[in-house]
Parts: structure tokens; C-alpha cells; sequence
């Protein structure tokens, strides 16, 4: 039997030295993703989390120890308009999406059941939406950078934009990635405002049933480190911020000085999830605790604490 000559295999030396650039590159390519998914700063979250004692986070949401008890539901009839924002009415126990294709103003059960569409005559691409006072709701419209004040009741069946009252959120580094997330914060007596990217927060003073007063305030980001800010939503319980990023797969929890306080991924196989949620653009929090999360274009989930 012939055997192949020493020089027709490749020596242990030359095998390494082939591997190397692929080693390296992939070393690149996942320290680069590393950073784009802001990994780094979550295990720095991670590690903080294991150290919380039990009151602090009694005290807080803690979102780990959330799970998902509905996941991915469609939406009948709301797959074309997509999804864009969640807000819940504690009077009515329903919750509010509106949607920024075709502009709908969609009352859900707290199951994720359509109740009814309201079309949204006059409004671009409504991309937030929150509850107020005594039926009121501020909508979000990122392509005409307004923010309008509208009144909502049992008998409504269509909204007209030259009805209610707008205020200009004024010009945002991107066009296309302006105000998209908005939080009703009742503790506080103001509205909190969500630029998509650069991922930045403002508040607006408001008591939730008149306009709003004065202008618009930046707050502290330097929190935020998301790839986009997608949806905003206050714990009612403890008065945290909740929020959703759709690109970095990420809800995060801040307190009350803009800190990080915990975190929940939305990829695949954590906190009960099958799969990752596509492309997460509302959250909203009941007075019970339990969360909400809407998924372009038609998914409905909901979460709750173990």
C-alpha cells in the first residue's frame, strides 16, 4: 500500500496558520456584534441584578422574573395596518394600540382580542399612543412631528385630526426616526416622550385632562443604551419607566433617577418565550402588574410575573 510523502500533509504549524485569520475575523465579527447588541452592558446589568437584595426588588419591577403566558397571538384585521404602539385604560380594563400604515386607533382585550378599529382620519404614520385622564389620549404621529390630544369613549367610531388640539414636538435628528414612544407618568403630572434614534427621552407637564403646559424637557440618557427606543410605558406600582427597544431585543427598567434597575430579552427560549419577538413596537403595564407587548406586524403578548 503506497502512503501519501510527509510533504502532502499539511504540518501542525501550517494548519494553525491557516486557522488564524478565520479566528481572527470571527473574533472581529462577534466583538463587533457585541457592541451593536450592547451585550457587554448587559452582563454588566447581569452581574448587578444577582446582587439586588430581596427589597430592592420588591421594590422595583424586576422584569427577570417575569414569563409569557400568551405568546404571539395574532391580531385579526391588524396584520396590514401593523401594530405600532400599547397603552392600557385602567376605567375600560382594555388596552390601546394604534397603528402607523393605516392609521387605527384598535381597542384589544387584555387577552389581545380585537373590541373594535377606530380610523384616524387626518393622521401620517401614528406611531404612539398613551392614556391620560377621564378618556383622554395623546397620539404620536412621527412623520408630521405632532402630538395630539384626543378624547375617546364608548360611542367613538371614528377620530378627525382637525377636531382636537395638536403641539409641535419640533424637528428630530432623523426624519424617518423621530417621537415614536409616549408614557402617561400620573405620579409626576407630565407626559414622557420617546425619540426613536437616537434614543433619547423628554417629558411635557400635563394633569391629564387639559393641554399640555409649557415646552418639552430633554432628560438625562445616559441610560439608554439601546439601538432604538420603540415604546414607553410607566409600572403604575412603582412608578419605573419601562423601555422597549425592537432592534436590541431588550425591555429595560429604569427608576426614578434614570438608572438601570433590571432588564428581559426578547429573544427566543427567555422568560418563557418559543421564538424572538420579531419586531416589538408597544408596551404597556396594567394596575396588576402584568405587561403587554405588541410585535409588527399582528403579535400580541402578554407576561406575567412569577
Amino acid at each position: 500500500m503506497a502512503f501519501p510523502s510527509a510533504g502532502y500533509l499539511p504540518s501542525p504549524s501550517r494548519k494553525r496558520r491557516t486557522l488564524l485569520p478565520w479566528l481572527a475575523l470571527g473574533l472581529v465579527a462577534a466583538y463587533g456584534l457585541s457592541v451593536i447588541m450592547h451585550w457587554d452592558d448587559r452582563a454588566q446589568l447581569w452581574v448587578k441584578e444577582r446582587f439586588e437584595s430581596s427589597a430592592e426588588r420588591v421594590s422595583s419591577t424586576w422584569l427577570p422574573d417575569y414569563v409569557v403566558d400568551i405568546d404571539a397571538k395574532v391580531m385579526p384585521g391588524v396584520g396590514d395596518a401593523e401594530a405600532s404602539d400599547l397603552t392600557f385604560n385602567p376605567k375600560t380594563r382594555t388596552l390601546f394600540t394604534v397603528t402607523g400604515r393605516h392609521p387605527f386607533l384598535v381597542e384589544l382585550s387584555l387577552e389581545g382580542d380585537v373590541l373594535r378599529k377606530i380610523p384616524l382620519v387626518g393622521w401620517s404614520n401614528p406611531e404612539g399612543v398613551a392614556m391620560l385622564e377621564n378618556g383622554q389620549m395623546a397620539i404620536v404621529d412621527e412623520r408630521t412631528h405632532l402630538l395630539t390630544l384626543i378624547k375617546v369613549d364608548a360611542s367613538t367610531r371614528s377620530l378627525n385630526h382637525a377636531d382636537f388640539k395638536s403641539f409641535d414636538l419640533g424637528e428630530s435628528a432623523d426624519d424617518n426616526k423621530g417621537f415614536e414612544g409616549i408614557a402617561w407618568d400620573p405620579k409626576r403630572q407630565q407626559l414622557v416622550l420617546g425619540e426613536e434614534r437616537p434614543a433619547r427621552l423628554f417629558t411635557w407637564r400635563t394633569d391629564g385632562r387639559g393641554p399640555l403646559t409649557g415646552d418639552k424637557q430633554a432628560l438625562p440618557n445616559n441610560a439608554l443604551d439601546v439601538r432604538n427606543l420603540s415604546g414607553l410605558t410607566i409600572d403604575p406600582r412603582t412608578g419605573h419607566l419601562l423601555v422597549l427597544s425592537a432592534d436590541s431585543n431588550l425591555l429595560l427598567e429604569l427608576n426614578e433617577r434614570g438608572e438601570q434597575v433590571s432588564f428581559m430579552t426578547l429573544l427566543g427560549g427567555f422568560n418563557g418565550l418559543a421564538n424572538r419577538v420579531p419586531r416589538a413596537e408597544g408596551v404597556a403595564m396594567d394596575d396588576k402588574g402584568n405587561l403587554y407587548v405588541v410585535s409588527e406586524p399582528d403579535l400580541f403578548y402578554r407576561f406575567k410575573k412569577q
